[in-house]
């Protein structure tokens, strides 16, 4: 019983994720047939990919944008990454 409960509420945080995000990531193909309305950059210290990913994410939704394509990464003791923005 603890166990189905577990996945219960596993499923529902992970809808609730998705419902909290509007942009999603898309790779060359998948931003083909969208319209391009501008980009957006990000940066920090230290941060993990997936953070930069959310930061993006979050830049794109602010701007109204359904989607994102990072254009740009580069990683080191910095990092720094540039995506077009589409709806």
């Amino acid at each position: 019983m603890n166990m189905k409960n577990t996945l219960v509420t596993a499923s529902l945080l992970s809808m609730l994720s998705f419902g909290a995000f509007a942009a999603t990531s898309v790779d060359v193909d998948g931003a083909q047939n969208l319209q391009p309305v501008g980009t957006v950059s990000v940066s920090g210290i230290g941060s993990s990919p997936m953070d930069m990913h959310q930061k993006l994410e979050q830049k794109a939704e602010q701007e109204g944008a359904s989607s994102y394509r990072i254009i740009e990464a580069r990683s080191g003791d910095h990092w720094h990454a540039t995506a077009e923005l589409y709806k």
